[in-house]
């Protein structure tokens, strides 16, 4: 790096050099102007010889001559490559050249033109100048040129690969390891940045574990949940049937609707940690459509569901999940809004819909897009209502997973929950 930028340096220190020559000599230019004796000389001689011109020519024959007569006839011309283009004293003023008038009293004889060499010496010295000027400018743009591509190289690109590499992390890529290569003057802060890469890469693989092993406790929990609280609904069932006594009855029949919500509440929570370890099995088969009316009834503990007939086609779904879904949506029903239900069904497209609705308050429409998404409870009809926000969540899993899916609708006057039942 050292060698490069001293290399640059003296470079340019010639350019700037070169250039102030040139300025120097066009200043010092007038101060090499020919010799005014010389030249009077050469027309004093040129008067007394006129007409042996041959015999000027010999008297200096180290100057060149160009001897015009009164109607510019060239009558000497010692080098015609120097004279070319020069037929008049006009001509000789237009190309830096020295003329004299040679007169004899009043009688005009003719013009003595010589070349200006001072302004041969410049111009020669001027052509060498450029040439220089101009092999060094070639050389201080390659200069340039490689001082561009080596700060790209080793500035700029490296740079540019931390932001990318940057850009990356910040989006939760971090499998694709930074790119290092050999002298980068980054070199350092490359390597660090990519064990910071793979350090979060086991940080994030140590927290995907540890939440597996939390979802896999929490399914392993509530599984085993299941088997007390059904007993005790077993115990309650039994109970009502034996006791007598209306009180002790009354509280009995508590226990066991408690029982039935802590039931739903922990198959809900089941259901959504079997889901995140994507073990949450859907088993699609062909039944006929008669199975929607025996799954309604099954859930319609209230009797307060009242439904159309159900289109005879044969439908692709999982029994038990479909159960699951229409179970959570009539219970839901029963709790937030508690009036009757209607059931409606009708061919669309490749699927059954079935329109599930009751008539309380609604949701409001800020709320609509958020019902389906997990642990989302409403604001406006939940309170002291229990809950996990889970069973809309779970039931719109279940019915993508059997190729339907689940619509949600708020009026004025009720709730509908639209289920597209894929057909066979």
């Amino acid at each position: 790096m050292s060698g490069f930028k001293k290399f640059f340096l003296i470079s340019t220190f010639l350019l700037i050099a070169s250039i102030a020559v040139i300025f120097i000599t066009a200043a010092c230019y007038k101060n090499n102007r020919v010799d005014a004796l010389n030249i009077n000389d050469i027309a004093q001689t040129a008067r007394q010889d006129w007409g042996d011109f041959q015999g000027i020519h010999e008297k200096f024959p180290d100057t060149d001559i160009l001897i015009l007569d009164a109607y510019d006839t060239r009558l000497l011309v010692t080098d015609d490559g120097v004279f070319e283009g020069i037929n008049s004293p006009l001509d000789a003023i237009q190309h830096d050249m020295v003329s004299i008038a040679v007169t004899d009293g009043d009688l005009f004889m003719g013009t003595v033109i010589i070349p200006d060499p001072g302004t041969i010496q410049y111009n020669s010295l001027m052509h060498k100048l450029i040439a220089v000027t101009g092999a060094i400018v070639i050389v201080m743009a390659a200069v340039y040129a490689s001082f561009i591509y080596y700060v790209d190289h080793n500035i700029a690109r490296p740079f540019r690969r931390m932001k990318e590499f940057a850009a990356a992390i910040a989006q939760g890529n971090l499998d694709e390891p930074l790119k290092m290569e050999k002298n980068n003057m980054f070199g350092i802060f490359t390597e660090s940045f990519d064990i910071m890469r793979e350090e979060l890469k086991a940080s994030r693989s140590r927290e995907i574990a540890l939440k597996m092993k939390e979802k896999e406790l929490v399914a392993s929990l509530s599984h085993d949940l299941k088997t007390p609280v059904t007993g005790i609904r077993v115990i309650c069932e039994l109970l009502e049937v034996k006791v007598e006594d209306e009180y002790v009855k009354a509280k009995i029949s508590n226990i066991e609707q408690k029982t039935k919500e802590i039931d739903v509440l922990v198959s809900d929570l089941l259901s959504s940690s079997l889901d995140d370890l994507g073990e949450l099995n859907v088993n699609p088969c062909e039944h006929t459509s008669d199975i929607l009316r025996k799954i309604v009834m099954e859930h319609d503990v209230n009797r307060k569901v009242t439904s159309n007939d159900v289109p005879d086609c044969i439908i692709r779904v999982d029994r038990n999940r479909l159960s699951q879904v229409i179970g959570n949506i009539i219970s839901n029903s029963y709790k937030y809004a508690d009036t009757d239900i209607a059931v409606s069904y009708k061919f669309d497209g490749k699927f059954l819909r079935m329109d599930i609705r009751d008539f309380g308050s609604g949701v409001p429409e800020d709320e609509i897009d958020h019902l389906t998404s997990k642990f989302y409870r409403g604001k406006s009809n939940t309170k002291d209502k229990d809950g996990s926000g889970l069973g809309l969540y779970i039931s719109d899993q279940l019915m993508s997973r059997m190729g339907g899916s689940l619509i949600c609708s708020s009026y004025k006057d009720g709730f509908e929950v639209t289920l597209m039942i894929p057909l066979a």
